[in-house]
């Protein structure tokens, strides 16, 4: 559902009333097209290349929905549509950076970038700004948590220099929610300025939870979200760090998966991806790999037995070509388990998925071994190579310019936020849209279409070629 207007305004922690370095560094030699202000923000910005006003939108705002169709429907009151802020410099900041003190948090699980993010933000708040202090709290939400007594990770240009070439993330991770008394307790007692929280849905509502404590105290501590999730399935945001590098790496695993299922008669390749409740990277993978077979997703039902189930298709395929390859996200066939026993959840109260991969490896033997037929099953899960391994070079360059986005926003004010990349451009988000579900596969739209003529799968276990 396309949110309102008034949905998408972007709160700040106060006014903006000193001239901002970066404004004037990034501005370069670009004389008075940068002094441009456009839109009802009435601040000037220096935004991506390319944007209206030559070098930044000036207060621009870029829609939600961009269809004509769309657009069609507002006419005569434009200014009404749903759209969100153009992130980028902006001319004047709230935060002195002489005095500026921030604190950077990771949660959640391990994803490629997190590295580049943590990078990104100091170097631009060093070099930008001038922002002298930077602390890197450990271990989640949990670091923030005196008592706990993590030590705090000094950030520096010269400790983060190298750090973009190592997986996982220097200030580790954790799940789970902690008192957001407790938590502004510390940033108050440390005098922090601006948090930087690095995390996915449940780590966006830990951080509005924060934001409500600084409010309730009229403490003007901003609280920035660089939106984290393997997946890419957080609404509103074109693309999540980290997917580029995991659907990538998953090919490597696909490729493995084919040359061993030729290696054998009947050689089946199983190979399980990440994908809790969406199937973006399974997808994915298997459009850049041509030889996938079957992709299964949790937004398509999966069903096994009869004569148009998985396995009858799944056997007629091996019968007429000897060998298979499979690729099923984690989320997939959760109805297959018996969901009268409670799934427990995890410390970010997450539902903890039944092994989708094991189950299929067994009924798929299972099946065979009843039909008297040879199957050579090799099962892969690369999940936690792919988590743990360096960004790529896309990825890397999209991490580098979340945190500069990031860092503009915070120094001008804004707050209880995310920076996202909508219509291939940057903008600011309420974190709010962050924690509205899922966004997941459309059955119904190109994407799956594609997967579907790349694989000749059924469209439902219904009907197709082999």
């Amino acid at each position: 559902m396309i949110p309102r207007l008034d949905e998408l305004q972007i709160k700040t922690v106060g006014a903006c009333e000193l001239a901002s370095p970066a404004f004037d560094l990034l501005r370069g030699g670009m004389g008075d097209v940068a002094e441009k202000t456009v839109g009802n923000a009435g601040e000037n910005v220096v935004g991506d290349v390319g944007d209206v006003g030559g070098v930044g939108g000036g207060g621009d705002r870029i829609l939600v929905d961009n269809r004509v169709s769309s657009v069609r429907e507002w006419a005569g009151r434009l200014e009404e549509l749903p759209s969100f802020e153009q992130a980028g410099a902006r001319a004047r900041i709230h935060f002195e950076p002489s005095q500026t003190r921030v604190g950077i948090v990771t949660c959640g699980g391990l994803c490629p970038g997190l590295n580049d993010v943590i990078r990104g933000l100091v170097m631009t708040l060093h070099y930008r700004y001038g922002v002298q202090t930077i602390h890197g709290f450990r271990y989640g939400f949990a670091g923030l948590i005196e008592s706990n007594g993590h030590p705090l990770y000094d950030l520096t240009p010269e400790s983060v220099s190298h750090i973009h070439e190592l997986g996982g993330t220097i200030l580790s991770s954790s799940r789970g929610g902690q008192s957001s008394e407790a938590m502004v307790d510390r940033l108050e007692a440390m005098g922090v300025n601006i948090l930087f929280v690095i995390g996915g849905d449940g780590s966006m509502r830990g951080a509005m939870a924060i934001c409500q404590e600084v409010e309730k105290r009229g403490r003007g501590i901003a609280v920035i979200g660089v939106p984290k999730t393997i997946d890419n399935d957080i609404p509103f945001v074109e693309q999540s760090f980290g997917f580029d590098t995991a659907f990538s790496h998953a090919v490597e695993a696909i490729r493995g998966a084919h040359v061993e299922a030729k290696g054998a008669p009947g050689g089946i390749g199983l190979v399980k991806l990440m994908g809790r409740n969406a199937g973006f990277i399974a997808c994915h993978a298997a459009l850049a790999n041509p030889d996938v077979n079957f992709v299964l997703i949790p937004e398509i039902a999966l069903r096994l037995d009869g004569p148009e189930g998985f396995l009858s298709v799944l056997t007629e395929r091996i019968r007429a070509r000897q060998h298979a390859v499979i690729v099923v996200a984690e989320g997939a066939g959760q109805d297959l388990f018996d969901m009268t026993d409670p799934t427990p959840t995890d410390r970010s109260g997450n539902v903890r998925h039944h092994d989708i991969g094991l189950f299929l490896r067994d009924r798929i033997k299972a099946h065979f071994a009843g039909i008297n037929l040879e199957v050579n099953m090799k099962y892969i899960d690369p999940s936690y190579l792919i988590r743990s391994c360096p960004a790529s070079e896309a990825d890397s360059v999209y991490c580098q310019r979340l945190a500069q986005h990031a860092v503009h926003a915070a120094m001008a004010g804004r707050t209880e936020m995310v920076v996202s990349k909508w219509h291939g451009r940057f903008v600011h988000m309420p974190m709010s849209l962050c924690t509205r579900g899922n966004k997941r596969v459309d059955p119904h739209d190109d994407l799956w279409l594609s997967v579907l003529e790349a694989t000749g799968q059924p469209c439902g276990w219904g009907v197709g070629k082999i």
